[in-house]
């Protein structure tokens, strides 16, 4: 039986719920590479049933980069006002920012098919669906414009 130490490591990774984190860990046979696989996968799953609801809520974030020559405004969209004033969705907003400082997508097809910077296993569109399995919500990466002198 895993310990403390690997849910709550499983939880900081995936943002699951302590029960869904237990059940992964049990049908994985406490392998914590085969519960965090089937974490993913369900993260995934509800994510795509999310995608449907309407996200009218959320924050503008802005980005300057520290040469002052790179700019990044972007609108993301959550469901509820509750979720866009977390810090979770706050810190997805600067992550999805500094992407987009960095890599200067041409639109949100794009953006969704790199590879995230800070982890070029996954994909920004992976990363999105994390958060959206995280929060239970919808998000949506609206609009975004990136100024560079």
């Amino acid at each position: 039986m895993a310990g403390i130490e690997e849910l709550k490591q499983l939880r900081e990774e995936t943002g699951m719920s302590v029960m869904d984190i237990k059940k992964a860990l049990m049908e994985a046979g406490d392998s914590m590479e085969k519960a965090r696989e089937l974490l993913r996968t369900r993260g995934a799953e509800i994510a795509k049933k999310k995608q449907e609801r309407e996200a009218g809520q959320g924050i503008v974030d802005v980005y300057l980069h520290p040469t002052g020559k790179t700019g990044v405004l972007l609108d993301l969209r959550s469901e509820t006002d509750f979720v866009a004033k977390s810090m979770d969705f706050k810190a997805l907003a600067h992550e999805l920012s500094l992407q987009i400082a960095a890599m200067d997508p041409d639109g949100t097809e794009e953006l969704f098919s790199q590879a995230y910077i800070k982890d070029p296993s996954k994909t920004v569109q992976d990363l999105v669906q994390e958060y959206i399995a995280k929060l239970g919500e919808n998000i949506v990466v609206k609009r975004f414009l990136r100024y560079q002198i």
